[in-house]
């Protein structure tokens, strides 16, 4: 039964891997950890003249580099003069060319949050009056493409690295001690060691392509090298590096001198590794926690070592899950019950912590209930609470194949001795007799092989120890879609972040609304739509509010037939006045909640009948565009 078994454990360990790089390759460019939650001029206002700047405002501070703030003319040629510079607060600013002539500018920005993620978008403003421009803004996007894919990947095989390494080694050291001595366990926790190693190498080579140009030729770009040093990210990472050294030569005591000590010399030797592997491994977890979302925003001096503590109880309690799969389907020496239940209960613990710290987490990174469903951090969130449930309901299932394990390796170890003193009495018999030796040795060392076989056998033959290997198994690959989701996670915007821009982008479109003159009344336009996909019917309604010339505050809601909210991927705007050949001026307006965007300040430059055209995307291959005519002005 068990030959049978290892096959399915590595077909469902590499499915398990897909299915996380899958994961990993539909996640998309970071998702902006800083939010745009202001500009000047605009997005999509007519200035009567040429400003001198462009200002743009952001929910928290930014790093700048040369090329991080771009404004293009109609041609796509720069207009912009000098290196960007912080005009105050989280406002930061470029000089324009003096006399700009009419028509519609680009602005585009990429920049690094305080989080070490890239931000990236664009908008657009006009000069006198719109114009046709021949630059595209739906490619803005920052931390995509190949390099992208490839720094996604790296964060995910170092978080992989660092709990095998961390978990392994606490497995060991508290509840498997003869652990260190076998070979299945030691290439564990190296081959941990070596995984978080070049993974961090793998990030800090390409960080500076990640959040600049993101091409793959200037991953060896050594300037590029130099300038990621002097951020945090990259102090980050060179602090990880160093810490893996430490690392290094605390594997090479626990797999060399410590092994070979007597179970009296281990005591002392046991208390020095606990405590330097525990600084180690906070060292390594802090490395984390000084680049990513602790550090910044609310309360991050409380919020680093709440992140620490987050990191190591689940590297505690995955890593050594991992070690307990590999001691029960690898590992020749058997391991004991009681290995078993000291790591149940250190999990137990793990748990406990993890739980307590992540109720803090998503309070401080979400702020509000809605934001759960409303904002796609909190939706993974929900995600990965759901994996940590089904996780401890299978871990519950092994604690109860614990309780019930039947410790065969005593009564084999208490027939060892046996064994080899028949081994021994063979093999002097061998030596007596001169010439026989080698051949009396060949049998010993024959007859070894087929007692660990046979106690093998004996040990997989006991229906608790099976059933054991199995939940186990169900642990670690609930565990590697865990870590996937996690990984995500981690480069997606807080829900706190997204609510805070959009309550921003609220104030300053109400701020807008207020100070126009209320000559004219809204407009509202209901149009039927039909994707042709599954479920693709439904109505778009577009609301235009004051629908007067100058800024308007435009509304679209999508609903089901039934009149529910219909909840789609992407909604688009055109204008066009054809009387006067003007547009189609597009709009793209930001997801509100489900089935509402919203677009502020849209600019109409002049009365007229008005063709708005919406185009409705149901699926990644389903859409359409429907249109109605509107006398706006």
């Amino acid at each position: 039964m068990t030959q049978t078994i290892a096959p399915r454990v590595r077909t469902l360990v590499l499915l398990l891997l897909a299915a996380c790089g899958l994961l990993l390759t539909t996640a998309g460019p970071a998702s902006a950890h800083a939010a745009l939650t202001g500009s000047d001029p605009q997005q999509g206002v007519v200035v009567d003249k040429a400003p001198d700047q462009v200002s743009l405002t952001f929910s928290e501070k930014v790093a700048l580099s040369n090329g991080s703030l771009r404004v293009l003319d109609p041609k796509g040629k720069a207009v912009q003069q000098g290196k960007p510079f912080e005009v105050g607060g989280t406002t930061y600013g470029v000089k324009l060319h003096s006399g700009l002539p009419d028509g519609t500018y680009t602005v585009t920005y990429q920049v690094v949050s305080a989080d070490s993620h890239p931000v990236a978008g664009a908008y657009t403003f006009s000069v006198g009056a719109p114009s046709t421009t021949s630059v595209s803004v739906s490619g803005e996007t920052a931390g995509g493409g190949v390099v992208g894919w490839l720094y996604g990947f790296g964060r995910y095989m170092s978080y992989a690295g660092f709990i095998v390494l961390v978990g392994g080694a606490a497995f060991v050291l508290g509840c498997w001690q003869r652990g260190a001595g076998v070979k299945p366990m030691q290439r564990l926790v190296v081959g941990g060691w070596l995984t978080l190693t070049s993974a961090t190498l793998l990030l800090l080579l390409l960080r500076g392509s990640y959040t600049g140009s993101g091409k793959v030729g200037d991953v060896f770009d050594l300037d590029l090298l130099g300038n990621v040093l002097q951020t945090k990210a990259g102090a980050a990472l060179v602090s990880r590096l160093l810490l893996l050294a430490a690392a290094a030569l605390f594997i090479s005591v626990l797999f060399g001198a410590y092994d070979k000590r007597e179970d009296e010399e281990k005591r002392d030797l046991t208390f020095g590794l606990a405590i330097g592997g525990t600084v180690v491994a906070a060292g390594l977890a802090a490395s984390w926690a000084m680049a990513e979302h602790a550090s910044v925003g609310l309360q991050a001096g409380i919020a680093m070592p709440v992140d620490v503590v987050h990191l190591l109880a689940v590297a505690t309690w995955l890593g050594g899950l991992t070690a307990l799969l590999v001691a029960l389907y690898r590992s020749d020496a058997p391991i004991e019950s009681a290995a078993v239940r000291r790591f149940s209960q250190v999990a137990f613990g793990s748990v406990v912590a993890l739980v307590t710290t992540g109720v803090y987490q998503s309070w401080r990174q979400l702020g509000s209930w809605s934001a759960f469903t409303e904002t796609r951090y909190g939706q993974l969130l929900l995600v990965k609470i759901g994996l940590v449930a089904l996780l401890v309901g299978v871990a519950f299932v092994s604690r109860r194949w614990t309780a019930q394990l039947a410790d065969t390796v005593v009564r084999q170890n208490k027939r060892a001795p046996q064994k080899e003193r028949v081994s021994a009495s063979a093999s002097g018999s061998g030596k007596s007799k001169g010439a026989g030796s080698k051949r009396a040795a060949q049998l010993a060392r024959q007859q070894a092989a087929m007692d660990t076989a046979r106690q093998k056998r004996t040990r997989d033959a006991d229906p608790h120890r099976f059933g054991l290997r199995r939940s186990v198994l169900a642990e670690a690959g609930v565990a590697v879609v865990l870590l996937a989701v996690t990984t995500v996670l981690t480069q997606t915007e807080p829900g706190r972040t997204e609510e805070d821009a959009k309550a921003a982008k609220a104030a300053s479109s109400s701020s807008s609304s207020s100070s126009a003159s209320a000559g004219s009344g809204a407009v509202t336009l209901d149009m039927s739509f039909d994707t042709g996909g599954t479920d693709g019917k439904g109505v778009v309604t577009v609301d235009f509010d004051p629908a007067r010339v100058g800024g308007n505050e435009m509304h679209v809601y999508v609903q089901r037939s039934n009149g529910r909210a219909f909840d789609i991927p992407e909604v688009k705007v055109a204008l066009t006045l054809e009387a006067k050949k003007i547009g189609p001026l597009a709009i793209t307006p930001d997801r509100i909640s489900t089935g509402h965007w919203s677009a502020s300040n849209v600019q109409i430059p002049m009365a007229g009948d008005w063709k708005v055209a919406v185009t409705v995307r149901t699926s990644d291959i389903d859409q359409t565009t429907v249109s109605k005519n509107a006398q706006i002005g």
